[in-house]
C-alpha cells in the first residue's frame, strides 16, 4: 500500500462542515476549555469541576458556555457530556496519558517458515507506518495468542495475517499516524463468539460500512459458534468469517467507543474513550427463543448507538 492510499481520510470537508469543525477547534484552543472539557470526559461533574481543576468558577461556566454552543457537549437528563463530536474527533487530546507502545517480543525464528511470508507481505503494507521489526513483532504474537485457542489449525496463517494487520491498523490509529473520517466501535464480551460479534455484526450491517468495527474477548473460545451465525443469517446478516480475537490494549487506544458485555475489569480503561457496559446474558448458554431474544436485543441498542453516532441507519426494513 502507497504512502498516499494510507494516510487517505476520505472525501475534502464542505464549507458548512468546515466552519463547525473550525469553531470546535477555536473553542479548544483556549487551554481553560480544553481542561474543562477533558474533566467532563473523566467522568467529573459540572459543578465539581471549578473544585477539581482549581479554576474559577466563572472560567468554568463561560467554558460550558462555550462547549455547547459548537456542540462538543450536550446536556443529559441536567449532566453536561461530552457529545460524539468530542470522543471521536478530539478524544485523544482530552487524556494526559502518553502512548509509548512496545514491540511485541516474540522471535520470528522460533515459529513456523510461513509465518515468514505473513511478515513480507505485512511489511510491504505498512511500510509507509511501520519498520518491518515492528510488523515481525505483531505478526509473531499474533500467531502465538491465535495458535493457543485455534482449533482449525489449516487457517491459522489466514487469521493471522488479518489478526496482526488488524492490531497495526489499530496501533496506526491509536498513534495517528492514519486518519479517519468514521467512528471507531470496540465491542468485548468474554468469549468473542456471542454478544460480541453479535454487535459487531449488526453494526456493520446497519451503520453501511460508516462506522468501524472491531470486537474482542477476555477469554476467546476457540472458534466462531454457528449458532450465532445461523441467528443472525435469519435476519439478513453474515458474520463474513469472524473469528474469536484476544484483547490487547492497541485495540482499546484505536477505539473511539469501548462497549463492554459482561467481560467484568478486564478490558484496560485508557482516558479519552467513551466506554459504556451492555447488560446481557450470554446468549450461547440460552435456548433458541432466548438466543432470538439477545440478538433482538442488541439490533435495539445498536440502533440507538447509531442515533448517538448521528449515523443514518442503513436497513430500516429489518
Amino acid at each position: 500500500m502507497s504512502e498516499e492510499s494510507q494516510h487517505r481520510v476520505g472525501s475534502p470537508l464542505g464549507e458548512q462542515a468546515a466552519r463547525e469543525r473550525a469553531g470546535q477547534v477555536s473553542v479548544l484552543g483556549n487551554p481553560d476549555t480544553l481542561r474543562v472539557l477533558s474533566a467532563l470526559a473523566s467522568g467529573i461533574k459540572a459543578p465539581e469541576i471549578a473544585v477539581v481543576l482549581n479554576a474559577d468558577l466563572s472560567v468554568v461556566e463561560q467554558a460550558i458556555h462555550s462547549l455547547a454552543l459548537v456542540d462538543l457537549i450536550r446536556s443529559d437528563d441536567d449532566v453536561w457530556v461530552p457529545t460524539v463530536d468530542a470522543w471521536v474527533r478530539f478524544g485523544r487530546l482530552l487524556s494526559s496519558e502518553s502512548i509509548e507502545p512496545t514491540t511485541p517480543e516474540a522471535p520470528v525464528t522460533a515459529l513456523p517458515h510461513a509465518v515468514a511470508t505473513v511478515v513480507d507481505d505485512l511489511s510491504y503494507r505498512f511500510s509507509s507506518t511501520f519498520s518491518r521489526e515492528t510488523v515481525a513483532g505483531y505478526v509473531a504474537q499474533s500467531y502465538l495468542l491465535l495458535s493457543q485457542r485455534t482449533r482449525v489449525r489449516e487457517h491459522l496463517l489466514t487469521m493471522t495475517a488479518r489478526y496482526a494487520a488488524d492490531r497495526l491498523d489499530a496501533l496506526a490509529t491509536s498513534q495517528g499516524l492514519v486518519l479517519r473520517d468514521t467512528p471507531e466501535v470496540l465491542f468485548v464480551c468474554v468469549q468473542n463468539a456471542g454478544r460480541s460479534q453479535m454487535a459487531g455484526a449488526l453494526l456493520r450491517h446497519l451503520s453501511g460500512g460508516r462506522v468501524h468495527v472491531r470486537t474482542a474477548g477476555s477469554s476467546p473460545a476457540e472458534g466462531a459458534h454457528p449458532r450465532v451465525a445461523a441467528a443472525l443469517e435469519e435476519v439478513g446478516v453474515e458474520l463474513w468469517g469472524e473469528f474469536p480475537k484476544p484483547l490487547t490494549d492497541e485495540v482499546v487506544r484505536a477505539a473511539d467507543y469501548v462497549i463492554t458485555m459482561g467481560c467484568g475489569d478486564a478490558c484496560p480503561v485508557f482516558p479519552g474513550r467513551r466506554y459504556m457496559e451492555w447488560d446481557l446474558p450470554d446468549p450461547l448458554e440460552l435456548d433458541e427463543e432466548g438466543l432470538r431474544g439477545v440478538r433482538d436485543d442488541i439490533r435495539a441498542r445498536v440502533v440507538q448507538l447509531l442515533v448517538e453516532l448521528k449515523v443514518e441507519l442503513q436497513d430500516a426494513s429489518r
